[in-house]
C-alpha cells in the first residue's frame, strides 16, 4: 500500500481495514478462550433490558473480536486510530457509532440514547477512551446509563502471551495460539439521582477487579 501513491485515502484505509481484519481473525482464532459471565447479556437481551459492555482501552480486542458476530453497536472516535477500528468493526460485525467527547459528542450521545431506547439493544464503550486518562471513567457510560436505564456489563480480556502498543495507553494485541482469558462481570445499575463520583468509583472498581482476577488466571494463581 505504500507503494501506491495515488491511490485516495479512503482506498487506502479501506485495505488497511481488510488487511487488518483477516490478521485479528487470525490472531485470535488460533487463540485458546477461556470466557465466563458472557450469558448475562443474553440474559438481559431476552428479557427487553439494554446494555452497556464497559471495556478499559487497552484490553478492548478480546470483547471486539468475542462478540463481533452479535452485530452489537459500538462506540469509537473521529480520530484516524479509531477510523481504522470502525471500518474493521464494519468489517467483522459491528455497528459502529461515530463521535466521542472532544468531537461530534452532543450528536453522538442522543445517538447511543435513541439505540438505548429499543429494548435488547447493545452499546459496547471504552469509558477511559478516547485519549484517557487511562483507566479513569469519564461521564459518557455514566450518564447514558443514567438517562436510558441501560445495565452496564464491565469486561476485561486478555492473552497470556501479547504485544503491548503504547501511547497515552497501553494497547495489547495477542499473538497467535495464545491463551485468552476474558471475564464479563456482574451488572451495574445506576439511577439518575445516583452521584456520578460513586458510580464513577463503582464502574473503577468493577474492572480493576476484573482486570485484577484476569492477570491472577493467567498468571497461574487462579484456577
Amino acid at each position: 500500500m505504500e507503494g501506491t501513491p495515488d491511490m485516495k485515502p479512503e482506498t487506502k484505509m479501506k485495505l488497511k481495514a481488510w488487511w487488518s481484519k483477516h490478521l485479528l481473525k487470525f490472531l485470535y482464532g488460533t487463540c485458546r478462550w477461556d470466557v465466563q459471565g458472557q450469558e448475562q447479556i443474553r440474559t438481559l437481551v431476552a428479557s427487553g433490558k439494554t446494555v452497556i459492555i464497559a471495556i478499559w482501552h487497552g484490553k478492548v480486542l478480546p470483547i471486539f473480536m468475542n462478540l463481533a458476530s452479535k452485530h452489537y453497536y459500538a462506540l469509537a472516535g473521529m480520530h484516524r486510530d479509531a477510523e481504522l477500528i470502525a471500518q474493521i468493526g464494519s468489517q467483522v460485525g459491528w455497528k459502529l457509532l461515530r463521535g466521542s467527547s472532544s468531537d461530534r459528542g452532543k450528536e453522538v450521545f442522543k445517538e447511543m440514547i435513541s439505540v438505548l431506547s429499543t429494548p435488547g439493544e447493545v452499546v459496547a464503550m471504552t469509558p477511559d477512551g478516547p485519549k484517557g486518562p487511562a483507566k479513569i471513567p469519564k461521564a459518557g457510560v455514566i450518564r447514558a446509563a443514567q438517562k436510558s436505564g441501560a445495565v452496564i456489563i464491565p469486561a476485561i480480556g486478555q492473552a497470556k502471551k501479547r504485544w503491548g502498543f503504547t501511547n497515552w495507553d497501553t494497547f495489547y494485541v495477542a499473538k497467535p495460539f495464545s491463551k485468552i482469558v476474558l471475564r464479563y462481570g456482574n451488572p451495574l445499575i445506576f439511577k439518575k439521582t445516583d452521584d456520578f463520583k460513586e458510580c464513577a468509583d463503582k464502574l473503577k472498581h468493577a474492572l480493576d477487579s476484573l482486570e485484577t482476577e484476569v492477570d491472577h488466571i493467567l498468571d497461574g494463581q487462579i484456577e
